[in-house]
């Protein structure tokens, strides 16, 4: 009987070790050793591309077209569409969708007449069948396989031969030529290592569905997100029905574009109009209410902030944030209390951006402090107003990337007034006929045209 060896791994990078550490000394990372069983034997074997070193003027291209999934939403993020080869890696937390998604491109593929392959180690083929029928996802062209083995897996691709693969998830396939479980760092590098050159040999895409952890990460080693060409996060709050899938990394792409769904009993819509979507129950001559442009990758989105601004009940106010940086809020308020003297830092201060979607550019800043002091003074904005800019430490309002995108957008929904910094004004003259235009050099300025 051979004896069986454990090892300590980092879950973040996956640095060895003999023992347990609390730091890990590659990452940095506290409390991510586990341990995990190797076998002195074990070793990856991969085979070799086998091409020698080439001039890069002599390196053959194919101008071949990206593979459209028939869902606009999708080929945005992707940056047009699939590219042949590449390896996405699709991450989120449970039961958001990510499953129902993928199923749903391999029907708008199925029904081009792509055969296409979807590989699952979680659900048997009747379970998959099931949600197949309730997304109406049930062409003769979608082949379902329910295999673990990533041996077997690559057998099968060779004999299918399929327009695009998903590996459902990369977490629960296992290789034979290591000792560990899998879902163990080994298992989950060196799987995601022979479907990345599986892809680049054969050309067939693949998507990883990657299980995340409590903090929101993807499961696994870092190196993860490194090895894949793409890396896309599904977004979603359960209160809410949108979902929002994001590309953190694009190779073949923008990186932080975003598509828009709606989670609906048939499956996933896109949301061709999401600022329509998001402004839908936003109420008129409310206090505290004010609409932004925000920027998502390269798509403009119009979203609500909401203030609300109460009475202190004990010795130090609160400061509560839904979608939107806590500490910023904090900066805002404290700069709003220096520049005006209103005693606003002593109240209870709640911001929320409805509809669940969180918002990180500073391009918000001056919706922030235009909903608080609506809030503060009892005063409705004008429900045709969007405002626009990031605040400094002095009070002093900053231009914002892709103004006129923000503007345009605003302009197509039906807004005509926009606060917005001095120092951009002058480049938007071609909106002054369906937009008025009125520019601020700081927050002494804002009072005076805010209401």
């Amino acid at each position: 009987m051979k004896q069986t060896k454990t090892a300590f791994f980092c879950q973040s990078c996956g640095y060895q070790s003999t023992k347990w550490l609390g730091k890990c000394p590659s990452c940095s990372e506290w409390n991510q050793f586990a341990e995990e069983k190797i076998s002195p034997e074990e070793k990856a074997t991969l085979a070799p591309f086998g091409v020698p070193p080439l001039p890069i003027h002599d390196i053959p291209i194919e101008e071949t077209e990206r593979i459209k999934t028939g869902m606009e939403e999708i080929d945005r993020v992707l940056g047009g569409g699939i590219v042949h080869g590449s390896v996405i890696l699709v991450g989120g937390e449970p039961g958001i969708g990510k499953s129902t998604l993928l199923l749903q491109v391999l029907q708008k593929l199925a029904v081009q007449g792509n055969k296409v392959l979807y590989v699952s180690g979680e659900e048997s083929a009747k379970q998959i069948r099931l949600r197949g029928q309730r997304v109406s996802a049930l062409s003769e062209n979608l082949l379902v396989l329910t295999e673990i083995s990533i041996e077997k897996i690559t057998d099968h691709l060779k004999d299918v031969r399929p327009a695009v693969l998903v590996v459902d998830s990369i977490q629960t396939t296992y290789s034979d030529t290591l000792f560990s479980a899998p879902g163990s760092v080994g298992q989950v590098r060196d799987g995601a290592q022979q479907f990345v050159l599986l892809a680049k040999k054969t050309g067939i895409p693949i998507f990883l569905v990657g299980h995340v952890t409590k903090d929101g990460a993807i499961a696994g080693p870092k190196i993860l997100e490194h090895m894949v060409d793409t890396v896309l996060y599904f977004e979603g709050d359960s209160g809410h029905s949108y979902r929002i899938i994001r590309a953190i990394k694009n190779r073949y792409g923008p990186t932080n574009e975003v598509g828009v769904f709606e989670m609906a009993h048939e499956g996933l819509k896109e949301v061709t109009n999401p600022s329509s979507f998001f402004l839908t129950e936003r109420p008129n001559e409310t206090v505290g209410s004010v609409v932004v442009p925000t920027m998502e990758g390269t798509r403009p989105i119009l979203i609500e902030i909401q203030g609300l601004v109460g009475t202190s009940g004990f010795g130090a106010p609160r400061r509560t944030t839904m979608g939107v940086d806590h500490n910023r809020v904090s900066l805002l308020v404290a700069v709003m209390d220096k520049i005006w003297k209103g005693n606003i830092g002593n109240h209870d201060i709640f911001i929320n951006v409805t509809g669940g979607i969180k918002i990180g550019e500073p391009a918000v800043d001056l919706g922030i402090v235009s909903a608080i002091m609506s809030s503060f003074m009892n005063r409705p904005i004008n429900p045709q107003t969007i405002v626009l800019g990031e605040v400094g430490l002095t009070g002093e309002i900053r231009r914002v990337s892709q103004i006129q995108e923000r503007v345009k957008e605003a302009a197509r929904m039906g807004f005509n007034r926009c606060i917005m910094p001095k120092v951009q004004a002058d480049n938007l003259s071609s909106f002054t006929k369906k937009m008025t235009l009125i520019s601020i050099n700081d927050l002494k300025d804002l009072l005076e045209h805010l209401f």
